[in-house]
């Protein structure tokens, strides 16, 4: 994700923070440093916000772990103002898997939350002594205690809100999970979806009729998260045709092709009359290398010569089997973090294909398959 930079790795699993992140933080040393805490009310502000998406990257890593053991790549973990996202390269396939990978965050604010309830619990006996059966006054106090039930009232809301049975939160995909393995993807989530943005216009109307400006906002995040859901409901269509077509159907059969010898301006004069935008360089049959369209742009901005392909082309070049599904191809360009790639067949070159080839393939396929099913549609 743009604006987000690498904080540490666990279990393999970057854990990036976007920059906007230190919003709540600025946000919790003006709560609780204006409550006349000043520097150290402010300070226990940070430490508290910190503490609290510590309990977030946790959330999001039980998602992820149980998604690597699942065969679901987790790339990254990214923390952002209003939480964390775990960025999958995949979905999962089974319903079985999508509700273990969805329920983990959950259960591990569960765990937290029990770990807290022992001296948490330990300081609401002791407000009980006082006959007000209240938290203790000290809870709006920086202090120990205060920390100690913020994070504990935190992870139970966690844990609630997570389970609302609503696009994009894991309840939705639990709900999704449970259908499906009934009625299949595609109906479950037409319904889930459904389920959602129902459940997403009640809170909406509740919130404007209470003034509560919060939870109208969070029904508003619910109700489009869900519509979000929608495209990924029609990958789900796809996805059939996307396991069962190869690369060898969507690669580039008629690419141009360089030599050692060609200079930037023959690359400039393909880009300008083929519109074809990536080109590889072969040393007799054997790609040797890839020119992109950006990086005879960056050429022709830093060099006042005309260069030789071999100076700017990339010497790193992802490889595919043709016999790969599409889906696998897409999978695998996500995980190099490539847009392009060579195409193979018993190690000799084919062509390239890109994700803009695949997102096509996709695309149309999906058209003829939609196209199919109404022409076999019983009428009526």
């Amino acid at each position: 994700m743009t604006w987000s930079f690498r904080i540490a790795q666990i279990a393999g699993i970057n854990i990036r923070v976007h920059v906007t992140f230190f919003l709540i933080l600025a946000l919790g040393a003006i709560q609780w440093g204006g409550q006349g805490g000043g520097l150290d009310g402010a300070l226990f502000g940070v430490v508290l916000m910190l503490l609290l998406f510590t309990c977030v990257t946790l959330h999001e890593l039980g998602h992820s772990i149980v998604a690597n053991r699942l065969g679901v790549p987790v790339r990254e973990i990214v923390l952002l103002p209003l939480g964390g996202v775990a960025v999958m390269n995949k979905q999962p396939e089974k319903p079985i898997h999508e509700f273990l990978i969805s329920i983990a965050g959950p259960l591990v604010n569960v765990v937290i939350a029990l770990l807290l309830a022992i001296p948490v619990g330990a300081q609401v006996r002791m407000s009980l002594l006082d006959g007000r059966g209240l938290l203790p006054e000290t809870v709006n106090d920086p202090s120990l205690n205060t920390l100690l039930f913020w994070l504990f009232s935190a992870n139970i809301s966690l844990v609630v809100f997570n389970l609302i049975p609503a696009f994009p939160l894991d309840g939705g995909r639990i709900l999704r999970s449970l259908l499906a393995l009934a009625i299949g993807y595609p109906r479950a989530t037409r319904i889930a979806i459904a389920i959602g943005q129902t459940i997403a216009i009640g809170l909406g109307v509740f919130g404007v009729l209470s003034g509560n400006l919060v939870l109208a906002l969070i029904a508003v995040f619910i109700f489009f998260g869900a519509g979000q859901e929608v495209m990924s409901g029609r990958a789900q269509l796809s996805r059939g045709i996307f396991d069962t077509r190869k690369i060898g159907d969507a690669y580039n059969k008629h690419a141009l092709t360089l030599a050692m010898g060609d200079k930037v301006s023959a690359v400039v004069d393909f880009i300008l009359t083929s519109y074809q935008p990536d080109f590889v360089v072969l040393q007799g049959a054997k790609p040797i290398g890839i020119v992109t369209r950006d990086d005879v742009i960056r050429s022709l901005a830093k060099l006042d010569y005309d260069a030789f392909v071999t100076e700017v082309m990339k010497r790193e070049m992802v490889s595919l089997d043709a016999d790969k599904s599409l889906d696998e191809a897409r999978t695998l360009l996500h995980e190099q973090g490539a847009r392009v790639a060579l195409v193979m067949r018993s190690g000799e070159y084919l062509g390239l294909v890109s994700l803009e080839d695949i997102q096509e393939a996709m695309a149309v396929l999906t058209f003829v398959q939609y196209r199919d099913k109404r022409k076999t549609a019983p009428a009526g």
